[in-house]
């Protein structure tokens, strides 16, 4: 379905695909970041419809796609594309696309799953995710080159197991996955651990972020994203 995904330019080098018709829980931002030598593509959706044909790269040019974790609207798409990054606790699983990984199931059953059928006879209940074996792990302190810049690789878990996010250090530009977002974070599914996620948001409030680009919800800047954890800590603190 050529209409399936949004797309919004959000500067020359950014563009930001979403799936508007999939509901909201799993309504999942997929950022495509064009850099001098390699293009970079941080998460891919549901699967629903194909993804690859939307991202325009010129040929002949390396596309590095990342998972910044292996949650359903993350992972969809990612068998679709040839270099596979991502975090290396959980690659053994990228392998076999297992649910009780990716959360799959819980699609099978969400009330309004989608807003508009991407094919007719298509079912919620038949949604399956391919198997995508990762080309690359990475790890906390792991390197992506996109030649022209370079994200650092921080391992931020809490949201779940593996979340990792990528950090310019020069630029100050954060891909954070679902590790911090601006919207309703979530931390109650059966593999995510609150201690961890504290832990993390302690470990954000030091990062001098300039934007942030999250899983979820509209981009924020360093203030905002202090706000984001500060909140989460006072939410969940002890006292």
């Amino acid at each position: 379905m050529p209409d399936w995904f949004s797309k919004s330019i959000v500067d020359e080098k950014t563009t930001m695909l979403t799936e508007p018709f999939v509901h909201d829980y799993v309504r999942a931002n997929i950022w495509h970041l064009r850099g001098r030598d390699v293009d970079l593509l941080v998460d891919t959706g549901m699967g629903i419809c194909p993804l690859a044909p939307e991202i325009e790269t010129p040929h002949g040019k390396q596309l590095l796609v990342v998972a910044t974790h292996i949650h359903l609207d993350h992972v969809g798409s990612l068998h679709e594309f040839p270099l596979r990054a991502g975090p290396r606790m959980s690659a053994a699983q990228f392998e076999s696309m297992d649910e009780a990984a990716t959360y799959a199931y819980m699609f099978h059953d969400l009330d309004g799953a989608v807003s508009k059928l991407p094919a007719p006879g298509w079912r919620a209940a038949d949604y399956r995710i391919p198997s995508a074996p990762l080309t690359r792990t990475l790890d906390e302190g792991d390197v992506v080159d996109l030649g022209d810049r370079q994200f650092r690789v921080l391992y931020l878990p809490g949201h779940s197991p593996d979340s990792i996010a990528l950090f310019d250090e020069a630029d100050g530009l954060f891909f954070s996955g679902d590790a911090i977002y601006d919207d309703t974070l979530i931390d109650d599914l059966p593999d995510s651990d609150r201690t961890a996620y504290r832990r993390t948001m302690q470990r954000l409030l030091d990062i001098p972020i300039r934007i942030g680009h999250g899983g979820h919800g509209p981009s924020f800047d360093g203030k905002r994203m202090r706000e984001i954890a500060t909140a989460y800590l006072e939410r969940t603190g002890a006292g």
